[in-house]
């Protein structure tokens, strides 16, 4: 089965506004944004994980892109750079406009994007 969504995980230090911030940026990405305007792309927050199982700690900690409809295995290639791509960009900002470091984010294909 070919994958059709992307989690993006905030670790180490990540807070609720910056679930909320990196949510925002990607949500404004130019190809995303048009993806999701025609309906092939949804950006979700979901309770984070470890290991596959709920952590309560983690609740609110990741991002999901998950592509919907026909053309949605044809997509993830570029969804997936391009969530790299933003992740990247909203570091740096983030790393620009607060104190510390930003926490640090793993991109990579999830096989449940409910």
């Amino acid at each position: 089965m070919a994958n059709t969504a992307v989690r993006v995980r905030l670790t180490q230090g990540a807070s609720e506004s910056d679930i909320g911030a990196l949510k925002a940026w990607l949500e404004r990405e130019h190809k995303l944004e048009a993806l999701r305007d025609a309906g092939c792309l949804e950006i979700r927050e979901r309770a984070g994980t470890v290991d596959g199982t709920a952590n309560p700690m983690g609740a609110g900690l990741e991002i999901v892109l998950v592509l919907v409809g026909a053309a949605a295995p044809k997509l993830f290639d570029e969804v997936y750079e391009q969530a790299k791509s933003g992740v990247r960009a909203w570091r740096e900002n983030r790393r620009a406009v607060e104190r510390g470091e930003p926490p640090e984010v793993e991109v990579a294909p999830d096989g449940d994007g409910r």
